[in-house]
């Protein structure tokens, strides 16, 4: 019974780390932390920036996994955190509107001449039936 506990431990603690692993691959790779250090002209400091962005990643999880209570600050705290999510969030939408002026460019290069409305029309109706789906979940309890 010890050793299907760990094992499952360990399984879980993998697979939570490799899912934390591709969102941070996938940050980086639209650009959200280059676009945040030029913009602030702070490239001196990239060694501070990748601590804060793992520690805020394990913090994060461990977080996530124990649910610490958070009683200190009240509503300020709470300010802080909406506004630091908030342009967060605000970067994250900026280059993913930038990635997205590729699509054109790979529609030359395979040569797409017609139905790039569809794929694009086909993503955002899966994206759509996951979130209907999470949430028919959620309220469903």
């Amino acid at each position: 019974m010890l050793l299907k506990e760990v094992l499952l431990c360990f399984i879980g603690l993998s697979a939570g780390g490799i899912i934390a692993a591709g969102v941070f691959a996938f940050l980086a790779i639209i650009g959200v932390f280059p676009r945040l250090i030029g913009f602030t002209h702070t490239k001196k400091h990239i060694m501070l920036y990748e601590t804060c962005i793992i520690l805020g990643g394990v913090l994060g999880n461990i977080y996530d996994i124990y649910e610490f209570p958070i009683g200190f600050g009240g509503n300020i705290f709470l300010g802080i955190y909406g506004l630091a999510v908030g342009i967060f969030v605000g970067c994250l939408v900026m280059s993913l509107a930038e990635t997205l002026k590729a699509l054109p460019v790979i529609s030359r290069r395979i040569n797409l001449g017609v139905g790039l409305q569809y794929i694009i029309l086909s993503i955002a109706l899966g994206k759509l039936t996951g979130s209907l789906v999470f949430f028919a979940e959620r309220f469903g309890q």
